[in-house]
């Protein structure tokens, strides 16, 4: 490689069928507020953050369909994974399986299946 990145990842986007209901979802599990913009006629919800930080958005878009099968995006779960899975299932997501510890001190992960039924995993450097 000629040259070297702070991180790999960019930007990432969601797909969604229903962007109000995804927004709201994503808003109440993670308790934050989604920035609505439209791009080329796409409702974007786009998700706080910081340059040179990666910032990703949920996006109604026809070419886009939501899945349980393929990458995962981490999210930031703030305060703790516990916390974020308790208002995930409030807001109408399922947990997927137990909160994991990661060796060495990289955190804790859990997983949702979102209220459009995409996989999201959740990461924190805590859970306690």
């Amino acid at each position: 490689m000629s040259s070297a990145t702070s991180h790999i990842v960019s930007w990432f986007e969601i797909p969604c069928v229903d962007f109000e209901r995804a927004v709201r979802f994503y808003e109440t599990a993670l308790g934050t507020t989604l920035r609505r913009e439209d791009v080329g006629g796409q409702p974007l919800g786009i998700f706080q953050y910081d340059e040179p930080s990666t910032g990703g958005c949920i996006i109604s878009s026809p070419t886009a369909k939501p899945s349980a099968d393929g990458v995962v995006v981490y999210l930031n779960a703030q305060p703790t994974v516990d916390a974020v899975l308790a208002r995930a299932e409030q807001a109408g997501g399922k947990v997927q399986g137990p909160v994991i510890e990661l060796p060495r001190g990289i955190g804790y992960i859990g997983f949702i299946i979102d209220s459009e039924g995409n996989r999201i995993g959740l990461h924190s450097p805590t859970n306690g």
